[in-house]
């Protein structure tokens, strides 16, 4: 296989992929270039892809591995960005607006607060919506020790939003 693979490549994932790094903890600012750190290990390791699994599920696995890295060398201050959107909000939309950047921001910092274990199944799994074996088999574990990862997941990811909420509501 050839650059040429992983142009083809990178045509048909780069948009799964650029969201899965940000689920698994990259930040924002560093999702570009995670994703070309992703393309370069694809690049180097497209001749040894073997086929014994999905293309996905070995995309999944480099995936894995850059956000881990990324997450290692994150710096240790925080920057939160504002997107602007192409059309203008208007006032009466102004409060769903700000409820639905709440709602994201609550969620990035519950699925952030995850161990790495947990996180990239509840990523993978659900923010992803990637076949459960598929996850499990990016990972090297079993399906059932990835569902109990998912549960432990979802309880904390619940349990985090709803003290925010009891948080907002005092």
């Amino acid at each position: 296989m050839s650059e040429h693979h992983a142009e083809i490549l990178y045509t048909a994932h780069a948009p799964r992929l650029r969201r899965q790094l940000a689920g698994l903890g990259v930040r924002a600012c560093d999702v570009d270039d995670a994703l070309q750190d992703t393309f370069v290990v694809v690049t180097r390791r497209l001749p040894s892809f073997e086929g014994r699994s999905s293309i996905e599920c070995w995309l999944f696995g480099i995936c894995l591995r850059v956000a881990s890295d990324w997450r290692k060398k994150a710096c240790v201050r925080r920057e939160t960005m504002f997107s602007v959107d192409d059309e203008p909000v208007h006032e009466s939309d102004v409060a769903d607006v700000i409820a639905l950047q709440q709602a994201k921001r609550t969620l990035r910092t519950a699925v952030e607060a995850l161990d790495d274990d947990k996180r990239v199944i509840f990523v993978g799994h659900e923010l992803e919506e990637r076949p459960m074996a598929a996850v499990a088999g990016a990972l090297g574990v079993n399906v059932q020790t990835a569902y109990a990862r998912l549960y432990a997941a979802r309880r904390r990811v619940g349990r985090f939003i709803a003290r925010e909420q009891q948080l907002a509501a005092a």
